[in-house]
C-alpha cells in the first residue's frame, strides 16, 4: 500500500494544545494535550494492544468476524467495549478497534491532564474545556473539509468517528466518501459508522442510512457525504 499523507490531521482546531505522535504497527495516533505526554501515551498503546492481541490469540474468530460476537465479562476492558459496540451496531467487533484505541488511550491521558484529543486514522476521542471545530475529510468529494462541526465542552467526552469507502484501508461494503458518527463512546461511533456506511451505495441511499443509524442506541449525530450530496441527522452543529 502506498503511503498517503494524513492531511486530514489538520482537521481538528487545537492550536492551544501541545501536539505529538505515537505509532506502533497499525496504531498511529495524533494526540493533542495540555503537555507532551508521549511516554505515557506509548505505554497506554502498548498496554491496550497487548490486551487485544492476547485476546485474539485465544479467540481468533474475534479478529475476522463481520457479525457481533457474544459478550465476555472476563475480557479486558477494551475488548468488552468493542464487543458491546459491535452488538449495538450489528457489526463485527473489529469495526470498533480504531475508535476504541483512541478512547482508551485518551482516558488514560486524562489522568494526567484536563484536555485531550486523540485521533486514530480519522477516528477521534475528544475531551476539552474549550469548544472545537472539526472538519470532515471526505476524499475527493468537493465537500471534503468544507463541512465543519462545532463541538462544545458540554458535549464532551465525545467520539467523532468517520468511515469511508474511498479513503483509507477500512473495510466498507458501501460507496460513501464519509460517514461521520458522533457518540459519547468512540468505540460505538466507529462501529456505527461502519454499519451505516455499508448501506450507502448511491446518493439515494443516504436518507435510508440515516434512518438506520438513528435507531442505534447511543448514536448522537450522523453526517453522510457522497460526492456532492450530504445528509445529516441528530445533534449536529455546523460552523458557519
Amino acid at each position: 500500500m502506498l503511503y498517503r499523507e494524513r492531511t486530514y490531521r489538520n482537521s481538528v482546531a487545537a492550536h492551544d494544545l501541545v501536539s505529538f505522535h505515537v505509532s506502533i504497527r497499525e496504531t498511529d495516533l495524533y494526540i493533542a494535550a495540555d503537555q507532551d505526554l508521549s511516554g505515557i501515551a506509548l505505554a497506554s498503546v502498548i498496554k491496550h494492544r497487548n490486551y487485544l492481541e492476547s485476546y485474539i490469540q485465544r479467540h481468533p474468530t474475534f479478529l475476522k468476524s463481520l457479525l457481533p460476537v457474544p459478550g465476555d465479562r472476563l475480557a479486558p476492558g477494551i475488548v468488552r467495549d468493542m464487543i458491546e459496540a459491535g452488538i449495538a451496531a450489528q457489526v463485527g467487533p473489529m469495526a470498533a478497534v480504531a475508535g476504541a484505541m483512541a478512547q482508551f488511550v485518551g482516558k488514560d491521558l486524562l489522568c494526567h491532564c484536563e484536555n485531550v484529543i486523540v485521533e486514530n486514522g480519522g477516528d477521534i476521542f475528544m475531551k476539552t474545556y474549550t469548544e472545537r471545530r472539526v472538519s470532515i475529510f471526505a476524499g475527493e468529494s468537493p465537500l471534503s473539509q468544507n463541512v465543519v462541526l462545532h463541538i462544545t465542552p458540554a458535549e464532551m467526552p465525545l467520539g467523532i468517528c468517520t468511515s469511508s469507502a474511498t479513503v483509507g484501508p477500512s473495510l466498507s461494503f458501501g460507496r460513501a466518501d464519509a460517514v461521520c458518527v458522533l457518540s459519547q463512546s468512540a468505540s460505538l461511533a466507529d462501529a456505527a459508522a461502519s454499519r451505516i456506511g455499508n448501506q450507502v451505495k448511491n446518493p439515494g441511499d443516504i436518507k435510508k442510512a440515516l434512518n438506520l443509524g438513528s435507531e442505534i442506541a447511543g448514536v448522537k449525530g450522523i453526517v453522510i457525504i457522497m460526492g456532492e450530496t450530504m445528509g445529516a441527522w441528530g445533534q449536529i452543529q455546523f460552523c458557519d
